[in-house]
């Protein structure tokens, strides 16, 4: 009688023990599988900081040369505002564009900058606003 229930009682102990191996087995390769998951995340991360790294010097060098070409368009608009004031059919051209675009009739603009009619029309074909 002893005996048997010492044989039970074993059995009972081997069953537990297999069955929290089991359980220890599952949540090992859960473990392994975060730990592949958090190895994968943290390359990706690391690569994600480089790309990330690369665009930001990729945007500061695009800022500066944003910056070098604003500069450059002020230049070459003042040396053509320059060139324009500085020769007096440009500025009658430029004056009768400035009454075109403030809606100037022709006749006006062909008075005011004594321009011929063909020169007017031409002028107002470009400029005027629809």
């Amino acid at each position: 009688m002893i005996a048997a229930s010492i044989v039970l009682l074993l059995a009972v102990l081997v069953i537990v023990l297999w069955l929290r191996t089991s359980q220890l087995a599952r949540q090992m390769r859960a473990l392994r599988q975060n730990m592949d998951t958090e190895k994968q995340a943290s390359s990706q991360t690391q690569i994600l900081r480089a790309e990330v790294s690369e665009l930001r010097t990729a945007l500061a060098n695009m800022s500066n040369r944003i910056g070098q070409i604003q500069q450059r368009t002020e230049e070459v608009a003042q040396q053509q505002d320059t060139i324009r004031e500085a020769d007096p059919q440009a500025r009658i051209y430029s004056r009768a564009v400035k009454m075109i675009e403030l809606g100037a009739p022709m006749e006006e603009v062909m008075s005011e900058c004594e321009l011929p009619r063909a020169e007017a029309e031409l002028l107002f074909s470009l400029h005027q606003k629809n």
